[in-house]
């Protein structure tokens, strides 16, 4: 972290403005200034811990209930502003990758900073479904579940269970088993989804089927009932890939303003779609 500049006399202002990046406090306790710097249009909380009344003082502390005006990390791979209903992926409106794109396309901008080309596409989709799969042992695992259990708790306690029948997962530092833990992560995903909703309704599980896309491979497992083969409506299919791209957004911009950005987003899409259609 940066250190900080503090001085015991007040700071003299001419009326000349500075064009340094950063930002003067003036504790009227004490009388002492001190000059914080400014990066990204934001100040470290920190950076107030050398504001104290006497030497035995803890320091200045922020105060921000639920982040409302906190910044939790620097990102480039999302960009929201809810008041002008912006959500970027990786500089992409949003909009545009919902027209164009498809989930997994979207899932590899997000990862690796750049949209697929059509090989790239064909080996990222291949390695996926090839981990759609899950471990016969983990669908006795589900089987222990009550059937009244919620299906989210299901579905977060197999993924953690997942490291129990995958130990290459703890060599963080390998960038080939990175690469494999993402795609089993996103492959069994939908698998593990459609299990625990399955178990609820005490409903035999369904296996997946890599025939079809990824939304429609969730379709399949979660209401394929005596069918020899399922085939999802299309019009539902593309609206969950969409949805998908939606939901992809950090925790961190997970605020009730920024919910602004994807219902404008969602607004714009559905123009631009009923646009082509007429």
């Amino acid at each position: 972290m940066d250190s900080l500049t503090s001085t015991a006399n007040a700071k003299k202002t001419d009326g000349t403005p500075s064009s340094r990046e950063t930002l003067t406090i003036t504790d009227n306790r004490t009388g002492k200034s001190y000059e914080v710097p400014i990066t990204h249009g934001t100040i470290r909380a920190m950076d107030l811990r050398q504001i104290k009344t006497d030497p035995s003082d803890f320091g200045m502390m922020s105060y921000d209930p639920a982040f409302n005006n906190t910044a939790a990390c620097i990102s480039r791979i999302t960009y929201i502003d809810g008041d002008k209903g912006i959500l970027r992926y990786r500089g992409y409106p949003i909009e545009e990758l919902a027209e164009k794109s498809t989930y997994l396309e979207t899932a590899y901008l997000l990862l690796n900073g750049e949209l697929t080309n059509e090989k790239q596409l064909k080996d990222w989709a291949w390695h996926i479904g090839h981990h759609t799969f899950i471990h016969e042992s983990i669908k006795k695992f589900l089987d222990g579940f009550h059937y009244d259990a919620h299906p989210m708790g299901m579905m977060i306690s197999t993924i953690a269970a997942l490291s129990t029948f995958y130990h290459d997962a703890k060599d963080i530092l390998s960038e080939e088993s990175r690469q494999k833990q993402t795609y089993r992560l996103i492959g069994k995903m939908p698998t593990i989804a459609a299990f625990a909703y399955r178990h609820t309704l005490g409903m035999p599980f369904v296996y997946p089927d890599n025939e079809l896309s990824y939304p429609g491979n969730l379709l399949n497992m979660l209401f394929r009932t005596t069918e020899t083969r399922y085939r999802p409506n299309p019009t539902l299919e593309r609206a969950l890939d969409i949805l998908w791209q939606f939901a992809r957004r950090s925790i961190f911009s997970y605020r009730r303003s920024h919910c602004g950005a994807l219902r404008s987003a969602a607004r714009r899409c559905k123009r631009r779609s009923l646009a082509h259609a007429a």
